[in-house]
């Protein structure tokens, strides 16, 4: 199963160096990986699903290889993700020419990684944990937006700084919006 995954993520990568995500077909993908289209039905519902897969697996690959996990108690944990942000756009859109010609690219691109962005965030999460009376699914999912938000524009930016000098920046906006270790520990004390 893994494998037929890879064949088909690397098939569709390699079509978009060639042609944009609107003119690659299902029928393009399974020809360039040689399987049946029954067999990509059984992976995905459509050319969407696949992308949206590859690039989240392509950003959660990131995250694993440096080790990137949140545990609500470390904000150094937010910079990683934050900088692991920075280093996935760069690295999908630097050389990526393709990519430019990319009309339904973009918008799935930003929905993959914020999405994986949210899953992280929520795994550290307290189920009760809250910012402003608001769930940890909206809070997770304000932050998620607000980091890829952050990074999109900075990445958009003529002669940008560095990662690095923007990362504590962006920590400064995003941190508030996530509940800490103490707030949560006095809001259970207080609940009691």
């Amino acid at each position: 199963m893994r494998r037929t995954r890879q064949l088909l993520q690397g098939a569709l990568r390699t079509l978009m160096q060639s042609k944009s995500f609107d003119e690659i077909a299902v029928q393009d993908i399974t020809e360039a990986a040689t399987v049946n289209r029954a067999t990509f039905y059984d992976h995905y519902t459509d050319k969407y699903a696949l992308l949206e897969s590859m690039v989240a697996g392509g950003f959660h690959q990131l995250l694993h290889e440096r080790n990137v996990s949140y545990d609500g108690s470390c904000p150094a944990a937010v910079s990683a993700v934050i900088l692991a942000t920075c280093d996935y756009l760069t690295g999908t859109k630097a050389g990526d020419t393709a990519c430019q010609r990319q009309s339904a690219f973009e918008p799935l691109v930003e929905a993959a990684v914020t999405a994986a962005i949210r899953r992280v965030l929520m795994a550290g999460m307290p189920k009760s944990a809250s910012v402003a009376d608001l769930p940890p699914e909206v809070i997770a999912t304000a932050a998620s937006w607000a980091i890829y938000g952050a990074v999109k524009e900075w990445f958009n930016t003529p002669e940008r700084p560095s990662a690095e000098y923007v990362v504590p920046r962006i920590m400064q906006l995003v941190l508030p919006m996530l509940p800490s270790a103490t707030s949560i520990e006095a809001s259970v004390s207080g609940h009691r």
